[in-house]
């Protein structure tokens, strides 16, 4: 089974190269590179019942053919379309390459079995090089059997998959080895019973349970490859806990200090944040905390009271943002609340240059800052900390764990820094065990006092006007607004246009009012100019992109109007909704869309206007979107699994953990081979 996949049949240099690319290097792989559906060619679908994207199976007569001369689309080639009939209905078969004596395959009268994707071509109904077997007529139907469906990448096939994997079960050896306590398996199927049933399934399978993933063999795998997952996220935690870390003690000057200069006090959830991390930071080894909270829950003043421990001990904090308009707010407010307390805070960003650059550099290594904020510049090798004891992550979701990871290096010799790690995007239960099972979890889910509660209305394209003159009304009456703008392209180039355009057009329409404008394409000092205009109400009305989903705090804006709306998941959503609100005035959230609104379209409009609780639209948007668009791709694809689906399975995972923790501590050769089966290119962290 460890046999380099070059010794089966029929696999050269080119195929090896294609398994290459879906990771397939031995023949044992294959065994785990399991199938993402399947297809049931079972049935024949009579013509007339046949709708444009089913896979179905057709048995029918060929009328004629055709080759139409070159396609341009298909660099010159011949294609060949073959007419068929089944008496009901009619189709047309093409294959975009005729090679030599094809046309002869398709003589007309003869009867054969054709199985693809219907699609709606020009003159009807098409399927585009389908798999074909010829038959005789009312030849007898194969068994009642699955095909399985692999993920492939362009140039392999299905059917030169199915063909290998059939070679390695076929070789299949009996003393696969078992991994899982016989004790522990949620199905009384072994491994190698498991992979067959799923990779063929046997012609009296229950179909459905297949289909929907809920037969005994799939949840046996299912179960197996989340304990995988679960005991490289516990080692983690167990590898950055190795190192002892700063113990520090309660605050008991400058936290007080810093609470009484602030015009508020701090709500109970937030009091008892502070504690949990507090009791973390008074351990030998490193704290590893995930603080969530939903939009305007008070994070950043649970971050700064964290941050209170540590600097009283003398010691120093990095906090890192992923854009440079949320560290620069950070900067703001911590400077602001830091510096009358004798704390100096550095500021370090990749467009800082020359002296500035140098300056900041200097004052961090010495240890005369003591707090220091910025974005991935923190990770560069010219920044060097005197004594770095604590680390805070605001907005964890748009950084890898790679670099979490890195920041462990910049702590002092032999030691950990602590770990805070925060995000504004609720992440459901399910995401938090998958994506964070390293770190213990906090949730601040009281909103502070003199929040008001934000009417969302969807309002369609055509209403623009009236939109506009509810801007116009709002802002006569001392109130400010948002205007944000957005693409179906992820481009920061036509975001600015759009904003541009949006910005010129409401600056003629509207010439009573002062408007500014933020986008991504800015330089870093003039977006800072702009918001601190509006921040300061010298503005009205602030046109912008994405850019302002977090960080920007303006008690006085009541209005915000998302452009667009159908073409951003909830999360982001609910985070741009999350910038008005923040005063006593009553708030309004207008989501204008360009109809017709698909089902999806409609269902996340609708879910936006009924609720504001963060948690049950990260919940709803795990259903709708799957966890990309909570997590971002880049935490998305650190998951890399193969047949679980976190929607679908959740319910194993909290047994998983369990597993995966036992394992670690009684089995660790069982878990390292559990890992290397399941995620072969995930990092390892050593145990000593």
């Amino acid at each position: 089974m460890n046999d380099s996949i070059r010794t089966l049949t029929g696999v050269g240099e080119q195929l090896a190269q294609l398994l290459a690319k879906l990771s397939i290097y031995k023949a044992s792989d294959l065994l785990f590179h399991l199938p993402r559906g399947y297809e049931d060619r079972s049935r024949i679908v009579p013509i007339p019942e046949l709708r444009p994207g089913q896979s179905a199976l057709i048995e029918a007569v060929v009328q004629s053919t055709e080759h139409p001369s070159t396609n341009s689309r298909h660099s010159g080639r011949t294609s060949l379309l073959v007419h068929l009939s089944d008496g009901s209905g009619r189709i047309t078969l093409r294959f975009f390459q005729m090679y030599p004596g094809m046309k002869d395959k398709f003589q007309t009268g003869r009867t054969l079995r054709a199985f693809g994707e219907v699609r709606m071509g020009g003159r009807g109904l098409e399927m585009s090089h389908p798999d074909i077997q010829m038959v005789s007529a009312g030849a007898a139907l194969p068994p009642s059997r699955l095909t399985a469906i692999y993920p492939t990448t362009e140039g392999l096939s299905q059917a030169k998959l199915r063909m290998l994997v059939d070679q390695v079960l076929k070789k299949f050896p009996t003393d696969l080895q078992e991994l899982l306590p016989s004790t522990v398996l949620p199905q009384p199927y072994s491994l190698r019973q498991a992979l067959r049933e799923v990779h063929q399934p046997a012609s009296d399978a229950d179909v459905s349970a297949l289909l929907s993933y809920r037969h005994p063999a799939q949840i046996r795998l299912i179960f197996e490859e989340l304990v995988a997952h679960q005991a490289s996220l516990l080692s983690r935690r167990y590898y950055l806990q190795l190192k002892k870390a700063p113990v520090v003690p309660m605050s008991q000057t400058l936290a007080p200090q810093l609470l009484a200069r602030l015009p508020f006090k701090p709500t109970q959830a937030q009091q008892r944040v502070g504690q949990e991390i507090g009791r973390d930071l008074q351990q030998a080894h490193a704290m590893l905390r995930l603080v969530q909270g939903d939009v305007g829950s008070g994070k950043t003043l649970v971050a700064a009271l964290a941050a209170c421990h540590v600097l009283e001990a003398g010691w120093q904090v990095a906090l890192m943002a992923p854009t440079e308009i949320l560290a620069e707010q950070h900067f703001i407010n911590f400077k602001n609340w830091f510096e009358p307390l004798g704390v100096q805070v550095a500021w370090l960003a990749g467009k800082q240059k020359g002296k500035a650059r140098a300056a900041a550099e200097l004052s961090v290594s010495t240890g005369e800052a003591g707090l220091v904020i910025g974005t991935h510049a923190l990770f560069q090798d010219s920044v060097q900390f005197a004594h770095l004891a604590m680390v805070i992550i605001d907005e964890q979701h748009r950084f890898g764990v790679d670099q979490r990871l890195a920041l462990r290096e910049k702590g002092m010799a032999g030691m950990s820094p602590h770990q805070l790690v925060m995000t504004a995007t609720p992440i459901p239960r399910t995401l938090t065990m998958s994506v964070y099972g390293d770190l213990d979890t906090s949730i601040i889910d009281k909103l502070p006092p003199g929040r008001t509660s934000i009417t969302t209305v969807a309002v369609p394209f055509e209403r623009r006007e009236e939109v506009i003159a509810r801007v116009s009304a709002n802002c006569a009456q001392g109130k400010q607004a948002y205007w944000v703008c957005t693409l179906v392209e992820e481009s920061e180039t036509l975001d600015a246009k759009a904003a541009e355009d949006t910005y010129a057009e409401l600056s003629s329409r509207l010439p009573h009012l002062r408007i500014g404008l933020v986008h991504g394409r800015m330089k870093s000092e003039e977006k800072q100019a702009v918001m601190q205009q509006f921040k300061a109400n010298e503005l009205h009305l602030l046109i912008a992109t994405t850019v302002i989903e977090v960080g920007v705090d303006v008690p006085n804006a009541s209005l915000m109007i998302i452009e667009n709306a159908e073409r951003l998941g909830l999360s982001q959503l609910h985070q741009l909704r999350g910038r008005v609100g923040r005063g006593a005035t009553a708030s309004f959230c207008v989501l204008m869309y360009k109809a017709p609104l698909s089902d999806t379209g409609v269902e996340r409009l609708s879910t936006l206007r009924n609720s504001t609780d963060g948690f049950v639209i990260a919940e709803k948007d795990l259903e709708l979107r799957g966890p990309g668009e909570i997590l971002g791709t880049r935490q998305t694809g650190l998951l890399g699994f193969r047949l679980v689906q976190l929607q679908r399975d959740d319910y194993l995972l909290p047994r998983a953990q369990q597993v995966a923790a036992q394992m670690l501590k009684a089995q660790p050769e069982a878990c390292d081979a559990l890992m290397n089966r399941w995620l072969p290119t995930a990092p390892r962290y050593a145990r000593v």
